[in-house]
């Protein structure tokens, strides 16, 4: 089967290799998939990942064999991949633990935009309250972004957007942002908890807008560069102020299946900025790299 694998050379993070097909294990489902949705880290820092192997991690499509030990969903059944390894296949071996069930009334693409941007964006925010609560979501053109601003709107936060140019603002008021801003100069706002997804100099300034009690979440960076702090910068009274790391790998299907049902309900929308066929990858890599992508990239697999 066809499947696009780690590539360490010049011509670019991914290309396209014949490969064996999936054997599952009693408890995974033979998937075969329809589409994929591209992230960012997962291609700019390629190298973590051995050259050959399937990459990807987010897809959907649907269940071709059901598990053999009677676990998850049965044949037929439409589903979404988050978090996934090897996902980026024809086919691929999937236990239920990340799967989620893609109701009626939501497009297979839309559900293969979630993956780690939803799941990553639904976590974070679940850390803590957020009725009433003045939120800051960094990088929020990006796919993590976009699905950040909606559920912090829908929880009941006062949502502040911020963009790398007024090109990235569109569509995010509406979506739930109360201010769209390219830059924290233009308000004075106090914010309790801020989702970061470029790292570098920006961390120092949303330090300094961050309210007593306030979190900042490190989820991504984008932006590759260091951060430094002035000296006394991290001293203050009051209470205690956090930064806080992101990783979580654990099981997705939980959350999957929450953001799908907020999907068939029409609360929740996917951010897909880019649609098209699989074979054409190196050109949405490199409309990804160069910030010409608002929200994810979805490829279906011809």
């Amino acid at each position: 089967m066809r499947a696009l694998v780690v590539a360490h050379g010049e011509a670019g993070p991914l290309r396209f290799a014949d490969v064996d097909e999936p054997v599952p294990s009693a408890g995974e489902a033979l998937v075969e998939v329809r589409h994929i949705g591209l992230n960012f880290g997962e291609l700019n820092y390629v190298r973590q990942w051995p050259a050959g192997a399937v990459h990807g991690h987010d897809a959907a499509g649907v269940v071709v064999r059901a598990a053999s030990d009677g676990s998850g969903p049965p044949e037929g059944t439409r589903v979404a991949l988050g978090m996934t390894p090897h996902a980026w296949a024809e086919r691929v071996a999937v236990g239920p633990a990340s799967l989620g069930t893609v109701p009626e009334g939501v497009d297979l693409a839309d559900a293969a935009a979630l993956g780690i941007a939803g799941v990553t964006a639904l976590r974070v925010l679940r850390k803590r309250s957020l009725l009433a609560r003045d939120v800051l979501v960094t990088g929020a053109s990006g796919g993590v972004g976009h699905f950040a601003v909606q559920l912090a709107a829908l929880a009941g936060a006062r949502v502040t957007a911020l963009v790398g140019s007024p090109g990235r603002a569109a569509g995010l008021r509406e979506l739930g942002a109360d201010q769209v801003l390219t830059d924290l100069a233009e308000t004075g706002d106090r914010f309790d908890l801020v989702l970061d997804t470029v790292g570098g100099p920006l961390v120092a300034r949303a330090w300094n807008s961050l309210a007593e009690g306030g979190t900042i979440h490190l989820v991504g960076y984008s932006s590759g560069q260091e951060t430094a702090f002035p000296p006394g910068v991290l001293f203050g009274f009051g209470e205690p102020r956090s930064i806080t790391t992101y990783g979580d790998m654990a099981p997705t299907s939980g959350e999957l299946t929450d953001l799908l049902d907020l999907m068939a309900a029409g609360r929740l929308s996917a951010p897909v900025g880019l649609r098209g066929d699989w074979r054409d990858v190196d050109d949405a890599v490199q409309a990804l790299f160069a910030r010409k992508v608002h929200g994810k990239v979805v490829l279906d697999v011809a």
